[in-house]
């Protein structure tokens, strides 16, 4: 059947270039060609180049002053602003939401159908820790509480407009019911196993590879890797760069964003990569998986639908002492490189394309 397709991304402007939504929004444009993408904001300059050829449409907060970078400064504009977008005339909408993409009006022939990354994290379960981190002045703390009270409900409310809910994992699931009360399909994110290998040597550092934003936790390994003296890299970059740089000791090398094969040739030789964030999946653990390194992770959120066992251990709680003890007690020669590569592919990204297109082909 030939339908008429469109997908919708919340934003294509975060600092740090492209995460684990943006690598998925490329595989369902190489899905999908033809589908336009729309969205609240595009930065160009943010975004991988390949990006220029799509066919992207936005909202009229792109044209709104510093729009492309001060975007989260209107965000009580983004509900109205994705409501705006035309799509009246698609068989099905495909939005990628972790904020407002899913609030889209569609017609009521439509087939709305919603990957989603989480639910509205800032007004829901990160809500007092969003409020003491990313707002100090005092009018921020007057009016960003009663701002996020109307975003929870126009969240819920939107939540209606979809008519199937697509979970990256099945913690975001439990939490789809937990705020919205809506079932959901689990369908995991794409990687692409078949370019990773594993390497003939090891290095003797330890690796981190992620946008350098709070909810992160990076801060978490610098300092344990402050304590334990150990080699630690650190890859991609972000608002906190400059703070977690400045918190660091000799031992840990900041090397900003860098070209895809640079990062895989690091994960294939590091002694295992570091995850301290509670993330609602985790692509990183998975490449490094595919690389045949073994995972240090905090023990909560998607990690543990991606690392047993078998193919890295778990820290708890959250804290850098924690992580100190982890690292300590970890032993490389324990993990075989081709059993863990061999689990990673059960993520890859021809499985996702399958479950994908099956459902929209239903």
């Amino acid at each position: 059947m030939n339908m008429k397709l469109a997908i919708v991304h919340d934003g294509l402007a975060t600092y740090g270039g492209r995460g684990g939504a943006e690598w998925v929004l490329t595989v369902l444009h190489e899905m999908f060609p033809q589908s336009p993408i729309y969205t609240t904001v595009y930065n160009k300059d943010r975004m991988p180049e390949y990006f220029r050829e799509f066919d992207i449409q936005t909202s009229f907060v792109q044209r709104f002053p510093w729009g492309k970078t001060k975007y989260k400064a209107y965000l009580p504009f983004m509900p109205t602003a994705v409501e705006q977008l035309d799509l009246r005339d698609y068989d099905v909408v495909l939005s990628c939401s972790h904020s407002v993409a899913k609030g889209i009006l569609t017609s009521p022939e439509t087939r709305h159908l919603c990957y989603c990354y989480t639910p509205l994290r800032y007004a829901w379960d990160i809500y007092h820790d969003y409020l003491e981190t990313s707002w100090q002045s005092r009018l921020a703390r007057f009016c960003i509480p009663p701002l996020l009270t109307y975003m929870r409900v126009w969240d819920t409310l939107s939540s209606e407009r979809v008519d199937t809910f697509i979970a990256i994992s099945r913690y975001v699931a439990q939490r789809i019911w937990k705020y919205y009360r809506r079932e959901s399909v689990v369908i995991y994110p794409p990687v692409d196993t078949s370019v990773f290998r594993i390497s003939d040597t090891l290095e003797p550092y330890f690796l981190v590879v992620s946008r350098l934003e709070p909810y992160k936790r990076i801060d978490l390994a610098v300092q344990a890797f402050n304590k334990l003296g150990l080699p630690l890299i650190v890859i991609g970059d972000g608002t906190e760069r400059r703070k977690l740089q400045e918190l660091a000791k000799p031992n840990i090398i900041f090397l900003g964003r860098q070209p895809d094969e640079v990062v895989r040739e690091h994960l294939s030789q590091c002694q295992a990569l570091i995850f301290p964030g509670e993330e609602d999946f985790g692509i990183t653990p998975v490449e490094a998986q595919a690389s045949g390194r073994p995972i240090i992770a905090y023990r909560g959120g998607g990690a543990l639908e991606t690392v047993t066992k078998q193919t890295g251990q778990f820290f708890f709680p959250k804290t850098a002492a924690a992580l100190v003890q982890a690292v300590r007690q970890f032993d490389a020669s324990r993990f075989e490189s081709a059993n863990i590569q061999h689990y990673a592919q059960q993520f890859d990204i021809a499985v996702f394309r399958h479950k994908m297109q099956y459902l929209l082909d239903e």
